[in-house]
């Protein structure tokens, strides 16, 4: 992108001044597979910063699904005004099995043409991301950017919505603390995380859980897990503690089920809250609200530079972008010094 823009520093401030001359003409968004706070704020950059850059923007309702339906808008900055502190997505979302298919995949890069979309923007998770790279490979300059709740996507340090849900679990894991201690209770909170335990860590820590049962840790045997929750419970009670808080990412077992079996063993009443989709929704976080509308802002800037096949990201403190198979390649772990340290502070 060096070629692109021109960088000046006038009274302390950096200033973009545009090359008008742009790779694309018309660009489409879509938000696709699980929707995640602020996503409503990378659309809204993305109309922005579009027509700031004299291009059409289009929004492509209900995912891969709507492209292939032709569910298609004209996406103008008056449409997007007011939903930058909205929850959920004004595109709305949804999965689209014929798009896993070459023969969907291909209609929809003819759609793609067919409305005059010569760029496009995708946010989601890696699944939205196998698709982008799909369209890439069909002619479409596409730029991923990731919005997911889990934070799991390998790439990036951050993705857009795992704030908002953490904050909104955090909130209610203290009011249900706050009853728990009441009724001198064990209490095991469900948390999303069927394969990341992102959002169960930083709860866990951020409430001062006292056990976190995260995916990656877990070894399948799930009697020995219920046995170090009793054996840890009891310690504590013995100690005068009059409450319990267990985190329960929802890959690691069914928190009723436990709940149960822990009340049996131990004669401490017990009790299992699901938090569910409500971790989706709500007001985004300001943190959500400023990354989102950044990673949109550079997708735009991508696509007018030429880019293709390109995946947003945040690493080191920067905004970056990297290949999009480079990026579907990527593993992430759990921070094992984090997760030590979680475990230390729940003693």
């Amino acid at each position: 992108m060096k070629n692109f823009f021109k960088w000046i520093r006038i009274k302390a401030k950096l200033r973009i001044v545009w090359n008008k001359t742009s790779a694309v003409q018309t660009i489409g968004i879509l938000t696709s597979g699980g929707d995640a706070p602020a996503m409503n704020a990378a659309v809204r950059a993305v109309a922005r910063i579009g027509k700031e850059r004299g291009l059409k923007v289009k929004g492509i309702r209900k995912g891969y699904n709507g492209l292939l339906n032709e569910d298609i808008i004209d996406l103008t900055p008056t449409e997007t005004a007011d939903t930058i502190f909205r929850g959920g997505t004004i595109l709305f979302t949804a999965r689209c099995e014929e798009f896993k298919t070459e023969e969907g995949q291909k209609r929809g890069a003819e759609i793609c043409k067919a409305h005059g979309i010569d760029g496009l923007v995708v946010i989601g998770g890696d699944g939205s991301f196998q698709g982008a790279k799909k369209l890439a490979a069909l002619g479409i300059n596409t730029i991923a950017v990731p919005g997911t709740i889990d934070l799991d996507i390998a790439c990036t340090e951050y993705t857009i919505g795992f704030d908002t849900a953490v904050n909104t679990a955090m909130e209610a894991i203290d009011k249900i603390r706050d009853t728990s201690t009441s009724h001198e209770r064990c209490s095991i909170v469900e948390v999303m995380g069927r394969g990341a335990g992102y959002i169960a860590l930083w709860c866990g820590m951020a409430t001062g859980a006292e056990d976190i049962l995260i995916p990656e840790s877990f070894d399948g045997n799930l009697p020995k897990v219920e046995q170090q929750i009793i054996e840890h419970l009891l310690r504590n009670r013995a100690k005068g503690k009059t409450h319990h808080m267990v985190i329960n990412a929802e890959g690691v077992g069914h928190s009723y089920s436990m709940a149960k079996r822990i009340e049996s063993a131990t004669g401490i009443e017990t009790r299992a809250t699901i938090l569910g989709h409500m971790q989706r929704g709500g007001s985004p976080t300001a943190k959500d609200r400023v990354y989102a509308s950044m990673m949109g802002a550079y997708a735009v800037d991508l696509l007018c530079a030429g880019k293709t096949n390109r995946v947003v990201g945040y690493q080191n403190g920067r905004f970056m972008d990297m290949d999009i198979d480079e990026g579907l390649a990527m593993t992430k772990d759990i921070d094992e010094y984090q997760l030590q340290i979680a475990h230390l502070l729940g003693k």
